[in-house]
């Protein structure tokens, strides 16, 4: 997992904007309680701007680096193998990360293992149709060769999401100067082909089955009309 190309582009101007627009939506997007639990994997170390660490003393910052802002309470391992008990977590939220993890399609099922049923899934991705956020990556990927990066649609991660079982309840769209949200069954509708990174909110849910009992009495309990009838006939004849 190699996030060179992230920070780099957070030293831009146009990233310090996007910065400023990320920490906004991630503070409204955390709506959890104080006491549950929310797990951010990927490090940004700007974790201040967005969460206040004395009051979720439960947010936690998963890094292989072990990143992030130096209050908050971090654990260093791999994205692809979260050592964390299966629905233990309340809320996850992936802040550029699928971009950079060879293990992506693996890191998203350790999410959904994790997070509690009805727990609350937010990722952050660059567009990859963004001609600022290509421009950027073919000029750092001169100067260094350490790193690598698969920009990836938001049709690609809805598609991801939904055989996870998971059900898409907000997409929004980060542009220069705002913020576009598309909310409910307008998430797959067109979106604006030069925003710099799009958001995604959804909720884990799991669906039981209810067995079918087999019938067991094959006796039927009620009477037919015609037999009925005819047996009060010949009673009146008797």
């Amino acid at each position: 997992m190699k996030r060179n190309f992230l920070f780099s582009w957070y030293q831009t101007p146009r990233g310090k904007l996007l910065q400023q627009l990320e920490a906004d939506y991630l503070r409204r997007s955390i709506t959890v309680s104080c006491q549950q639990i929310v797990l951010q994997i990927g490090g940004l170390g700007w974790e201040n701007e967005f969460i206040d660490c004395t009051l979720y003393q439960n947010y936690t910052v998963l890094d292989a680096k072990k990143l992030g802002y130096e209050a908050t309470r971090k654990i260093q391992a791999k994205a692809h193998h979260l050592p964390l008990q299966s629905d233990s977590v309340d809320m996850v939220i992936l802040p550029h990360l699928l971009e950079f993890d060879a293990h992506r399609f693996q890191t998203m099922r350790e999410v959904e293992r994790v997070l509690k049923p009805e727990g609350l899934l937010v990722v952050l991705n660059f567009n990859p149709w963004s001609l600022w956020v290509r421009y950027q990556y073919l000029w750092d990927k001169k100067m260094a060769d350490s790193w690598s990066g698969h920009f990836m649609s938001r049709a690609r991660i809805l598609d991801w999401l939904k055989l996870l079982n998971f059900e898409v309840t907000s997409s929004s769209e980060f542009g220069l100067d705002s913020i576009h949200s598309k909310q409910g069954k307008f998430i797959t509708q067109s979106h604006s082909f030069f925003a710099t990174a799009y958001a995604i909110k959804a909720i884990k849910r799991r669906y039981q089955l209810i067995p079918l009992t087999p019938v067991k009495n094959e006796h039927h309990s009620l009477v037919l009309a015609n037999t009925l009838n005819s047996s009060i006939r010949s009673e009146k004849h008797d």
